[in-house]
C-alpha cells in the first residue's frame, strides 16, 4: 500500500499492552484519512453513549496520505474524541513533528482507550511502545514537560501533552505542542487527564512512501513555489492572521464584551502593526514555507515573556474581554497555553463571567479589562479553585448550574463558544457556527470574508450553497488529507493541487466529485455520531441545536457603522432549512435514511432503529 500505511496502533491504558491493527482498505478509500477515519473509528469502537471522561472513550490521533509528504504545510494531524464539553464528536487539527513523526512509524492512526492506574507518559518509537511512570511529570505545565521530555528522551523526540486543565480534567482543556500549538477545543485535553496520560511522545524511523514519488515530489515543489510568488505572501509571513485584528474592527465583526458589540475603542492596541513592533520570530509547521507563529517578546509591569499570537486568541482574549494593550493579552495567553487551556474558550467563559457580573448576576466581581483579575481568574480555571471551578465547565456548563437570566448571555453552540467573529450582522457566518460539526468553530467555514462580500444583510439561499461547498473543502478535504488550508485561503494556492497531490500520493484517483461524497459522507457520519450519543442519554435531536446565541437576534449592536443590527429569525432558518435540504437530512437536521445508504452509511440505520430516532 502506497500513500497509506494500512494499519493503525491501539493502545489499552488500563492493561499497559498495545497492538497493530490493519485499517480496513475501505475506511481508507471512502474516508480518506485524519478527521474521516477518526470519526469512523470512534463510531465503531466507542460503546454508544459512554461518558467521555470513562476509560472505555477513545482518544485518537490521526494523521491523512498527505501528511508529512514534500508539499505545502503538511505537517498537520488531528486529534478527536467524544467531547466532555459538548458530548458530542469533538476534535482538532495541530501543526506539529508529532505528525509527521506518527507517519515515519508507518501507522495511519494511534487509538487510546483506558486509564492508567497511575500518571502515565506514552513513549512510542518503532521499537514499540513504552509505557513510562509519569507521576514526575504529573502537575507540571505543558513547557516544563516537553522540554524535560526531550531532555530525557532526546531533541529529536516530538511531544504532545497537557497541562493542570488536563490533569484537573477542565472541560476546556487542549492537548499541547512545540510551547504553544494547540488542539482539541472541546475538551480534549481534559480526555487525556481521565485517563491518568500527561503526554504522548513519539520518534519515527522510516518516511511513508507515495505511490509516484517523482509527480508528488514535482507538484509539490510547484505548489511550494507557487505560494512564495503570491503577491500576498509578504504581508502574510509579516503578520498572518493578526492583520484579521483591522479587518474585523472595520467590519465590525471583532468579538467585543462578551459578543455585546462588534467594535473595540482600542483595537488598535492590539493589533498586527503592534505585534510587529513586539515580533521577535517566527514559527511554522513542518514542511510550511508560509509561517503563521508570530512569537513576541512582551514586558508588563509585574511579568515578562514570550508568546505566540494569532487572530483568535487576541481577539478572544483582547476585546472579547475588554483587555489592551498587546502585552496584557501575550501574557494571558502565555498562561493559556502553559495551563494547557483553549484560548477561544478561555476569552469566552471569562467575558460571560465579567457580562454577568456587570448585570448583578453573579456574586463574584470582575470588571471588563481588569488585568490582574483576569489573570487569577485564568489560574483558578486551570485549577478548579473559587469561580474557576464553575467556569471550567465551560460556558454552557456554567450557564446551565447559574441559570435564570444567565443563559442569555452564553454565547455558545451545541456547548462550545463561539470563535472570534461576532454574528450580529453575519447571518451567513452564524450558520457556519452553528453546522459546524463540532460546535461553533470558524475551521470549517471562516465564512466571514464571503459573507461581506456577497453581502452583510441578505439572507439569499445562495450563501447556503457556497457554505455547505467551503465546509466540504476545508472541513472535508484539508481534515482529511490532513493539510493545512491556509495556503489556499491567505495566498490563493490553486485548489486543483489538491486532488493531484492525493492521487499521485494514493495511485487512486480522486476527482472533485469523489472528494465532495467523500466529505459528505463525514458530515453525515459526525451528524450521525451527535445524534446517536444525545439519543443514548435520552435527549432528542432538534434544529434548535444548529441555531446561533440568543443574543445575536435580540440584543442589537450598539456601536460602530452597523449599531442597530441583530440577526432576522425568519432570514436564519429558512437559510437553515435549505442547509438540511442539501445535505440531505430531515427538518430537524439528522441525516434521512436515502442519505444514509447512498453515502455508504447504511451501518447507521440499525442503530437509528435501535435507539428509537426517527429515520424519514
Amino acid at each position: 500500500m502506497r500513500g497509506w500505511s494500512g494499519k493503525y496502533l491501539y493502545i489499552d491504558l488500563t492493561n499497559k499492552k498495545y497492538q497493530y491493527l490493519e485499517t480496513p482498505i475501505d475506511y481508507l478509500h471512502n474516508y480518506i484519512g485524519g478527521r474521516g477515519l477518526a470519526v469512523r473509528l470512534l463510531w465503531d469502537l466507542n460503546p454508544v453513549g459512554v461518558d467521555p471522561l470513562s476509560p472505555e472513550n477513545h482518544l485518537i490521533l490521526a494523521v491523512g496520505p498527505l501528511t508529512g509528504f514534500p508539499l505545502p504545510s503538511s505537517g498537520k494531524m488531528v486529534v478527536a474524541s467524544k467531547s466532555p464539553l459538548t458530548w458530542g464528536y469533538g476534535d482538532g487539527n495541530i501543526g506539529t513533528r508529532v505528525a509527521v513523526e506518527l507517519r515515519n512509524l508507518g501507522v495511519d492512526a494511534v487509538v487510546i482507550k483506558g486509564k492508567s492506574p497511575e500518571p502515565t507518559v506514552l513513549y512510542i518509537s518503532c521499537e514499540g511502545v513504552e509505557f513510562r511512570n509519569g507521576r514526575d511529570y504529573w502537575g507540571l505545565t505543558t513547557l516544563e514537560t516537553e522540554r524535560r521530555l526531550k531532555k530525557e528522551l532526546g531533541e529529536r523526540v516530538s511531544v504532545l501533552s497537557i497541562g493542570p486543565a488536563g490533569e484537573k480534567l477542565v472541560k476546556i482543556a487542549t492537548v499541547i505542542s512545540e510551547f504553544g500549538r494547540s488542539a482539541g477545543r472541546p475538551g480534549i485535553g481534559a480526555v487525556m487527564g481521565s485517563k491518568n496520560l500527561k503526554a504522548v511522545a513519539v520518534k519515527g524511523c522510516s518516511r511513508p512512501e507515495p505511490a509516484d514519488r517523482g509527480e508528488l515530489i514535482k507538484l509539490g515543489s510547484e505548489a511550494y513555489r507557487k505560494v512564495k510568488e503570491s503577491q500576498l505572501y509578504e504581508f502574510w509571513v509579516r503578520q498572518g492572521t493578526m492583520a484579521t485584528i483591522e479587518w474585523s474592527q472595520k467590519n465590525s465583526v471583532l468579538p467585543t464584551y462578551n459578543f455585546s458589540e462588534g467594535v473595540f475603542e482600542y483595537w488598535e492596541g492590539i493589533d498586527g502593526y503592534i505585534m510587529e513592533s513586539m515580533k521577535v520570530r517566527i514559527k511554522g509547521c513542518p514542511n510550511c514555507n508560509m509561517p503563521c507563529g508570530n512569537v513576541v517578546k512582551y514586558v508588563t509591569s509585574t511579568e515578562s515573556g514570550e508568546a505566540e499570537l494569532d487572530y483568535e486568541n487576541v481577539a478572544m482574549l483582547g476585546s472579547n474581554i475588554g483587555l489592551a494593550p498587546l502585552n496584557k493579552v501575550a501574557h494571558i495567553n502565555l498562561l493559556a497555553d502553559l495551563y494547557g487551556i483553549d484560548t477561544i474558550s478561555l476569552g469566552s467563559v471569562i467575558g460571560f463571567a465579567m457580562e454577568l457580573s456587570e448585570k448583578g448576576l453573579l456574586k463574584d466581581r470582575i470588571e471588563w479589562g481588569d488585568y490582574s483579575g483576569i489573570k487569577e481568574l485564568t489560574r483558578q480555571i486551570a485549577y478548579r479553585e473559587g469561580l474557576g471551578d464553575l467556569l471550567a465547565e465551560g460556558v454552557a456548563g456554567a450557564a446551565d448550574r447559574i441559570r435564570g437570566e444567565a443563559l442569555k448571555y452564553a454565547v455558545h453552540v451545541k456547548r462550545l463558544e463561539v470563535s472570534a467573529y461576532d454574528c450580529h450582522a453575519a447571518p451567513g457566518m452564524a450558520l457556519a457556527y452553528a453546522t459546524s460539526p463540532i460546535g461553533a468553530h470558524h475551521k470549517d467555514a471562516w465564512f466571514i470574508a464571503t459573507e461581506v462580500k456577497m453581502g452583510r444583510f441578505s439572507y439569499a439561499l445562495e450563501k447556503v450553497e457556497r457554505l455547505v461547498w467551503m465546509q466540504n473543502i476545508r472541513g472535508g478535504m484539508f481534515e482529511s488529507l490532513v493539510t493545512c488550508r491556509l495556503p489556499w485561503v491567505e495566498v490563493g494556492l490553486d485548489l486543483d493541487y489538491y486532488p493531484k497531490l492525493l492521487t499521485a500520493a494514493t495511485g487512486v484517483t480522486y476527482t472533485w466529485d469523489r472528494i465532495y461524497e467523500v466529505a459528505n459522507r463525514i458530515y453525515s457520519l459526525i451528524r450521525s455520531f451527535w445524534v446517536r450519543e444525545y439519543a443514548a442519554v435520552g435527549c432528542g435531536w432538534s434544529y434548535e441545536l444548529d441555531v446561533p446565541p440568543a443574543k445575536w437576534f435580540t440584543q442589537p449592536l450598539t456601536k460602530g457603522p452597523l449599531r442597530g443590527s441583530k440577526l432576522d429569525t425568519d432570514g436564519y432558518m429558512a437559510m437553515l432549512r435549505h442547509y438540511y435540504s442539501m445535505r440531505g437530512w430531515d427538518e430537524n437536521g439528522v441525516p434521512r435514511k436515502s442519505t444514509l445508504e447512498k453515502l455508504g452509511l447504511s451501518y447507521v440505520i440499525p442503530t437509528f432503529e435501535k435507539l428509537g430516532v426517527p429515520l424519514s
